[in-house]
């Protein structure tokens, strides 16, 4: 049997690898000097994909409050770039033209106000403030601003997987789609280590609410966005619950969470959760409609065709017909041909073109701050135990 993907062969689907080849297409224009304040585990992450980039970024700077992160760092960035302990000695250096801010949730939004009155361009992780008040009050400074990018990382609005999706959803290709069940889970407690009990906060930050929003902001934040992007809306209501049902270590934030958001104008129920306390299902991520269903990992996906809609597609009892579809032994569909490159490569490679090319990236202060509100008001369901309602000035 001829193995293809069912995208190259499906009409409606067969312009997506052009379009997004086009959208990542490399660039040769000189290098654009950043700096990454933030050298913890993601920050680090970013650092090593921004040093495979050296043809779009050099790294001038890198900042963080800890001595031993800044050493850890050093293998990320080139000899000739300076630590610094003080992020405003960032700001204050005019050869710096953009800022990565990969800090705890707490800090995002005071640094990220200073950066972009300092006028840098500035990429800040998701999720993009603590609270709603920050959300709205840097989405109306960013606009004042609009010559300088501001750029959220949600990477998986750039990966050509999911803007596949997006598409089949836009489309109609799944029908009309009511449910969504996204999961992120892990066994572990979370924990990072620390060399000094001094530091416990600072470096386990993620457990305590002064400074996180738990596992909503860190790991469901994405797919929450990705559903406001996929199906261009925003959820009308959201319930929650949740508890420190595991790991009683004095921890603040919950280990164990669920939210259930309403798009009521879509006719649409997600349910996100996550635990700490199993691992089996990991990052699962399940869109269903009346003509079938999209399962996406952060690299790959399968269309699952309801029955009717695998009939059109020449499908029977699991095998091809002359369609020369590809199909697993579980029925399921691959949408791409292979597994898609680390999504902040993808991301990344947005940023230098959205600077480059004074474009406004996919994930913009508008989505950021849109999914900023969304956690706000599925960790405020899930503490309160009170259903939150979407307000007319959100939008």
């Amino acid at each position: 049997m001829q193995r293809r993907s069912f995208v190259k062969k499906s009409a409606l689907l067969g312009s997506s690898m052009l379009m997004a080849e086009n959208i990542f297409a490399s660039m040769t224009l000189a290098p654009i000097n950043v700096a990454m304040i933030g050298c913890g585990d993601r920050g680090k992450g970013v650092l090593s994909v921004i040093q495979k980039m050296s043809d779009k970024f050099n790294i001038v700077a890198f900042c963080d409050l800890l001595d031993f992160r800044l050493e850890e760092a050093k293998k990320y960035v080139p000899s000739s770039a300076v630590a610094v302990k003080e992020y405003r000695k960032i700001l204050d250096d005019k050869k710096i033209d953009a800022v990565f801010i990969a800090t705890p949730l707490s800090e995002h939004f005071k640094i990220a106000k200073d950066a972009v009155l300092a006028g840098k361009h500035v990429y800040v992780e998701k999720t993009m403030t603590y609270n709603i008040d920050q959300a709205l009050a840097l989405r109306k400074l960013v606009k004042q601003y609009p010559k300088q990018v501001f750029q959220v990382g949600y990477q998986y609005r750039y990966s050509p997987l999911y803007f596949k999706v997006k598409e089949m959803v836009q489309s109609g290709y799944l029908g009309k789609v009511s449910q969504i069940d996204c999961r992120w889970d892990r066994n572990g407690n979370w924990r990072r280590a620390v060399p000094n009990p001094s530091l416990e906060r600072q470096i386990n930050w993620r457990m305590y609410k002064e400074y996180s929003g738990g596992l909503a902001a860190e790991l469901l934040s994405h797919q929450i966005d990705f559903i406001n992007w996929a199906f261009e809306t925003q959820p009308d209501e959201i319930i929650g619950t949740g508890g420190i049902d595991i790991f009683k270590d004095g921890r603040e934030t919950y280990d164990n969470i669920q939210a259930t958001l309403r798009y009521k104008n879509a006719g649409m129920i997600g349910n996100f959760g996550a635990t700490c306390g199993n691992a089996h299902d990991g990052y699962l991520f399940k869109i269903k409609g009346t003509k079938g269903s999209v399962n996406l990992l952060p690299n790959t996906g399968i269309f699952y065709p309801e029955k009717e809609t695998a009939k059109q597609l020449g499908i029977v009892d699991g095998v091809t017909g002359a369609t020369k579809i590809v199909v697993n032994t579980d029925g399921g569909i691959p949408i791409l041909d292979k597994p898609t490159k680390d999504g902040t490569i993808y991301a990344l490679e947005e940023f230098y073109k959205a600077i480059t090319e004074n474009k406004t990236p996919v994930s913009n202060i508008n989505t950021g701050t849109q999914a900023a509100i969304c956690v706000a008001m599925s960790n405020e369901a899930i503490y309160t135990n009170k259903t939150q309602f979407w307000k007319a000035e959100y939008s």
